[in-house]
């Protein structure tokens, strides 16, 4: 009877090795992951190795065992489909805020948030109050769920590229070149009063 008890124990043991886990120890702060250790063939947790192992890394990072957290690799079979219904999910999501409808007043409100302008320049741009391109803004915060402007244009940037129409900066007009070219005449004669007068120092002198 012995004997074949132990028979039977050497041929369930490769079956318990397969099933040995995996112990992951991670520092708190950083989330970075030092080392790991792995149970025996009856499942049991190498206490010994893990605590030289610690104490080793406490001693070189001058840190103490509580500033470690350890994980644990999770059994594949709980796993079985994970990424599969993850996967759905995300869809689903994506899909639900792709369906966001924006009227065309939200639509350019939209386009100058994801351009980085303020609300002054979206009002200048489209010719709006600074009042009604906050309402606007805290309309698009509230259709995608979203808290700030930052957030708002990460969630903008999912939609499709017709999505957003983009508004282009104002170009200068006609009325702007007169401006410009009496700047010009202005600043051309004061170069020949400047000669004139240093002629006449000359002629002085």
């Amino acid at each position: 009877m012995i004997r074949r008890s132990a028979q039977v124990h050497s041929v369930r043991s490769p079956q318990l090795a397969t099933a040995r886990e995996k112990y992951f120890f991670y520092e708190r702060n950083t989330g970075v992951a030092h080392f790991h250790v792995e149970t025996d063939e009856q499942g049991r947790f190498p206490v010994e190795q893990a605590a030289g192992l610690l104490a080793m890394h406490c001693m070189v990072r001058n840190q103490t065992p509580s500033d470690y957290v350890v994980l644990v690799e999770a059994n594949r079979s709980h796993l079985e489909d994970l990424t599969e219904k993850a996967q759905k999910l995300l869809d689903a999501g994506r899909a639900v805020k792709s369906h966001v409808k924006l009227t065309r007043r939200e639509e350019e409100v939209l386009s100058g948030v994801v351009r980085s302008l303020a609300n002054k320049e979206i009002a200048a741009s489209l010719n709006l109050s600074e009042r009604t391109v906050k309402f606007h803004v805290s309309s698009l915060l509230a259709k995608f769920r979203v808290r700030g402007r930052m957030e708002l244009v990460r969630e903008a940037a999912q939609l499709p590229a017709s999505g957003i129409p983009v508004v282009e900066q104002p170009v200068a007009t006609r009325e702007a070149r007169p401006f410009v070219s009496r700047i010009m005449n202005y600043r051309r004669p004061a170069s020949p009063s400047l000669m004139s007068l240093s002629g006449r120092e000359a002629v002085a002198q």
